[in-house]
């Protein structure tokens, strides 16, 4: 039922408000609600946050929107991780009322007295109720003096009623009539990890690997090995490492180099197609070492400041044990086959995707008990592979089970899908997601995406721009050369507040295995890769230091750390690209609806890595809390060069040396 002060169309709800919309402990977010009355009576509204454990925070304020009638907003920050809910109040607001008719009639001569008698018995009324400090009794007290004395001029008397000061007090104590309350509607405050992070993937088997110059052979790298690769990825300022899976992988079936179907004895066969004779999800490849060896690794990384993320991939080879205990969990075809996995026209034969209708408890008991196993090891994130071709009601179950004990730990959705999967895996509880951002090139889609993450499926789901995985390889990087690889970089870690590389990013690792394709060729999915990461750095090609000034930055600065607050501006160039973030909401100059925040970084990137561009760059200053004629004093993190900018800024971007700016920003008068 509509309430006395219609309050409609609240956001952020998620499904009806059946689901908690995404926070962030410490990250503001807005909420919005339509709220209007009949009449011309003026209103007020406002938010109020209820934390975790019951506890109601200082309502605050909603102001509305200049563009759009009757839509108010008010920035609010959950400050601790748990679940919480918001409301929204909303009121007639009858001091807003009789200062908005006041300032008309007096003026004019029309009611005069009787308008000043209703301001003095508005002000007894607050002066009543309390709460107020002596210093704002004192204004109230000469506020009602004021409108009483007759024998002052008329204009003397209004202007002590519109006096500054009695105005910040009357909307510090309003008064509320007709009270109409919206909510609770829940939102649920993760750990800042699942908001902002840092990702490096690496395969174990090829950290660490080397060649048998008596067989010719490659010797498989072990969690020991990797464990020693973890210093070089915590250097250049990585913060979670993430694994592929490490399970024994399936005989039967075995995919060779570059996923042909004619495997050497020595090939190893795809992560990915997990089970075999050795075990399943349970079990740690023999060749890696052992779960004594994996919590070692563990605790390396720890030690560095690096969290380890593991893929859960819930497939199987067809020589997994759950093929002969639990036949029931794929789906036979006509022939009595077993299924493979598909993506048509491409088929996995090593793989086997589970059937969920026929035994979803069974299931279920099984995936918890797996994902609990290896949390007892230290995995407190991890990243899903394919969860959109598994029903939804399950990860939905999953995911609360094990936000009920363990709400510290994270899932990344691998869900390269349609918008609306993408969305529901958000919806109902994964952290992060992968997007659509490798296939985002062009100025003007990537400037669409990045309004469309940071604002309007913010609610839903995190992104995450990864800039490569071991099986997409955009045409982007096989052909725009080592400045390509720069502009991706910059762009993932300053667009997203997650980002993620796959190891040989950073040694411009180019080649596909043919034309139009996006697989490496030497695919790593298939094969163990040996790199000579030390003769990279000693002859420095190698984009390390690059990715460490990027991490350094972001960890600098508060503003590259937030989803929501981003602004998109122009350039006269179709192929340079501008935008800024920054800490706090991003608030129209002289609005009172949150104000500026403190930290602002803006990022100039040339798109095209084959060609240098010179033009102008436009600022819209008043999204930033900027007046058009505000100076900022920069400085360029990639050059270390300083200038001052303005309104409209001259900038050339050369591929060949850096193709982008990365500015920090001092205010200046």
């Amino acid at each position: 039922m509509v309430g006395r002060i219609p309050v409609m169309d609240v956001m952020p709800v998620v499904d009806l408000g059946r689901l908690p919309a995404k926070a962030t402990a410490g990250e503001s977010l807005p909420v919005t609600a339509t709220v209007f009355r009949e009449g011309h009576d003026k209103l007020g509204a406002e938010v109020v946050l209820v934390a975790p454990d019951g506890t109601r925070r200082a309502p605050v304020r909603m102001t509305g929107y200049a563009e759009v009638p009757d839509r108010y907003r008010a920035w609010v920050t959950p400050d601790v991780e748990g679940a919480w809910t918001f409301e929204v109040h909303a009121w007639s607001d009858p001091i807003a009322t009789w200062e908005h008719d006041a300032g008309l009639k007096i003026p004019a001569g029309v009611d005069v007295e009787l308008m000043f008698s209703e301001g003095r018995l508005l002000l007894d009324e607050v002066a009543a109720a309390g709460g107020l400090d002596q210093h704002e009794q004192d204004v109230v007290a000469g506020a009602a003096a004021a409108a009483r004395d007759t024998s002052r001029p008329v204009e003397a008397r209004l202007a002590a009623l519109q006096a500054p000061e009695l105005v910040a007090v009357l909307a510090e104590h309003p008064i509320r009539r007709l009270v109409t309350v919206e909510g609770p509607y829940p939102l649920y405050a993760d750990r800042p990890r699942a908001l902002f992070s840092s990702w490096y993937e690496f395969f174990p088997r090829s950290e660490g690997a080397t060649y048998d110059e008596e067989t010719g052979r490659v010797v498989s790298g072990t969690l020991q090995t990797a464990a020693e690769r973890l210093e070089a990825v915590a250097g250049m300022g990585f913060d979670v490492i993430y694994l592929p899976p490490i399970h024994p992988i399936g005989e039967v079936n075995r995919k060779g180099p570059n996923n042909t179907l004619d495997p050497g004895p020595d090939d190893p066969g795809s992560p990915w197609a997990i089970g075999s004779k050795d075990g399943g999800h349970d079990a740690i490849h023999p060749d890696l070492g052992s779960f004594a060896d994996l919590d070692a690794f563990v605790e390396r990384a720890h030690s560095l400041g690096l969290e380890v993320a593991l893929d859960l991939a819930l497939q199987c080879a067809p020589d997994h044990p759950w093929v002969t205990e639990h036949p029931e969990w794929f789906t036979t075809q006509a022939d009595g086959t077993i299924a493979f996995a598909e993506n048509p026209p491409k088929k996995y034969q090593d793989i086997y995707p589970l059937n969920f209708d026929n035994d979803p408890k069974g299931i279920c008991k099984e995936v918890l008990r797996i994902v609990r196993l290896w949390m007892s090891h230290g995995v407190r994130i991890f990243r899903v592979d394919n969860p959109h071709t598994k029903p939804l009601a399950f990860w939905e179950w999953l995911l609360r089970e094990i936000r009920r004990t363990d709400p510290d730990v994270l899932f990344l959705a691998e869900a390269f899908t349609r918008p609306a999967m993408m969305a529901g895996l958000g919806a109902i509880g994964f952290h992060q997601s992968y997007t659509y951002f490798t296939w985002r090139t062009a100025r003007w889609e990537i400037e669409e995406y990045l309004r469309e993450v940071s604002s309007r499926t913010d609610h839903l789901m995190r992104p995450n721009f990864f800039v490569n995985t071991p099986d997409i390889l955009h045409a982007s990087l096989q052909y725009g050369g080592p400045a390509a690889f720069k502009i991706r970089a910059m762009l993932a870690a300053t667009g997203s507040p997650s980002w993620g590389v796959y190891a040989g990013y950073e040694l411009f690792e180019h080649v596909a295995v043919r034309p139009g394709s996006e697989e490496y060729l030497d695919s790593e999915k298939y094969q163990i890769r040996v790199r000579d990461w030390a003769g990279a750095e000693k002859e420095e090609r190698t984009l390390a230091p690059y990715l460490t000034m990027l991490n350094e930055v972001r960890r600098a600065h508060p503003a590259l750390q937030q989803l929501r607050h981003l602004v998109v501006h122009s350039s006269d160039d179709e192929n340079v690209l501008v935008f800024s973030k920054q800490a706090g909401p991003v608030v129209p100059a002289g609005s009172t609806d949150g104000g500026a925040g403190d930290d602002l970084v803006i990022v100039v990137i040339n798109l095209d890595p084959h060609a240098a561009r010179e033009t102008l760059v436009h600022l819209d200053l008043p999204a930033l809390g900027l007046d058009w004629h505000d100076s900022l004093a920069v400085h360029d993190e990639v050059t270390g060069q300083d200038w001052h900018w303005g309104q409209h800024n001259y900038v050339r971007l050369d591929p060949g040396t850096e193709p982008a700016h990365l500015l920090t920003v001092r205010r200046t008068a």
